[in-house]
């Protein structure tokens, strides 16, 4: 079969870029989740897309193939290329360019049949016209109305098709951020390509690319909660490479600005509780029945939001809270420390005790998530305390193992 650039289904290629690109370096040998002749059909088809960025190294095992990515320098996510290939038939795109090229006025409406007849007639001039069915059709400007392309009139027992108005594009800089900054900002960068072009404002310290092959289940999870229903989801769990299939109402997605990763915060009915899932383990999504209890977990979400440092949810309704807290302290010249304690708090609080130092305090369902966090202030921290004896210990074994790593004598701990 010979090898061909544009794809049907999304989530096959989503596999094969995840490899390259986020756990990468296999050779074609070490790849074993399909067969050798798939994964030179799929490494073909995204060096078609991304052969600017493609890299190889040699190694005692064989040629390994991946994706090199500064996201310093791509001001725009090259990766974004891969949803700008879906296939088509050959009557999907002629029935698509004659029926817009009929109704290119918003005026012009027109029947079902007397589009048809019109149809015939664009295509009598062929040698060997393609002949379009009334129920091709009419299925054809059902998915345009749906998409918001075709507005459908109905005047007495007819029914009439007209092209829809065509809208302002918004902004080209608030298009450039949304689609580089925000959760399916592949539709941005699909209508920055439709108008003129412009110059770029914004570079990215942070540019966190990889949430754009998980485009489709965020689009797919947004629906669902603007429809208030439930969803069917096809996962693999964490510490497991099994699939398993999950109905679950989703309520938020939750962005980390840490390494740009996406969950969504759900309600699990099957434990009746509130649970986070990474997206990037999310395999498919159906949509299922209305909720009629949605707003109330909703709600109960948001209840809980305040004591939740990332997406760690509590293991039980009555889980009680943790405290922690620490003090930094700095010189005259680092009154910075102060200011980013007050910008990365979160559902923290920040209090002054004196000019040069600082308290942080939180109440949390798990103080755990904030070690990393809490780690980058070290070398200025006069004091920490947890609730939860493990964690504290965890904390302080940290910085006994490091000061041994690098032969320092430890200090008197508070």
């Amino acid at each position: 079969m010979a090898y061909y650039e544009l794809i049907k289904n999304f989530s096959r290629i989503r596999d094969y870029m995840r490899e390259f690109y986020l756990y990468g370096f296999k050779s074609r040998n070490e790849y074993t989740k399909k067969s050798a002749r798939s994964y030179d059909d799929e490494r073909r088809r995204v060096e078609s897309w991304l052969g600017d960025y493609m890299s190889f190294r040699q190694t005692p095992e064989g040629k390994n193939v991946f994706l090199s990515i500064d996201s310093r320098i791509s001001q725009h996510n090259p990766l974004y290329a891969a949803w700008k290939t879906k296939s088509f038939t050959d009557g999907d795109i002629t029935l698509h360019f004659i029926i817009f090229d009929i109704l290119h006025d918003p005026e012009t409406t027109l029947t079902l049949s007397e589009l048809n007849g019109r149809i015939d007639e664009y295509l009598s001039g062929f040698r060997e016209p393609k002949v379009f069915d009334e129920s091709t059709i009419r299925k054809k400007l059902k998915e345009y109305a749906d998409e918001g392309l075709i507005v459908c009139e109905k005047r007495g027992k007819k029914q009439y098709y007209r092209r829809a108005d065509c809208s302002h594009l918004p902004d080209t800089d608030v298009l450039d951020f949304f689609s580089e900054a925000a959760p399916c900002g592949v539709v941005g960068s699909f209508l920055l390509d439709k108008g003129n072009p412009h110059t770029d404002h914004f570079a990215f310290k942070h540019h966190y690319i990889t949430a754009a092959m998980d485009s489709e289940i965020i689009c797919s999870l947004f629906s669902a909660m603007a429809e208030k229903r439930s969803v069917t989801m096809q996962a693999i769990p964490r510490r497991s490479d099994r699939m398993a299939e999950t109905q679950v109402v989703p309520l938020r997605i939750r962005v980390s600005v840490q390494n740009g990763r996406q969950y969504l915060l759900a309600y699990v009915p099957h434990i009746d509780m509130i649970a986070s899932f990474r997206t990037d383990r999310i395999i498919s999504v159906k949509p299922g029945e209305p909720c009629a209890e949605f707003e109330q977990h909703r709600l109960e979400l948001d209840r809980m939001l305040p004591h939740i440092w990332g997406v760690s949810m509590p293991a039980s309704m009555d889980q009680p809270l943790e405290h922690l807290a620490f003090t930094v302290e700095y010189t005259d010249q680092e009154a910075f420390i102060h200011q980013r304690l007050e910008r990365e708090k979160r559902c923290g609080k920040v209090e002054r005790i004196s000019e040069n130092s600082s308290c942080f305090s939180v109440d949390v369902y798990d103080a755990l998530e904030l070690l990393p966090w809490v780690r980058t202030f070290i070398c200025r921290i006069s004091r920490f305390e947890c609730s939860n004896r493990e964690t504290e210990a965890r904390f302080r074994d940290d910085l006994r193992r490091m000061d041994q790593m690098y032969g320092l004598e430890g200090g008197e701990e508070e």
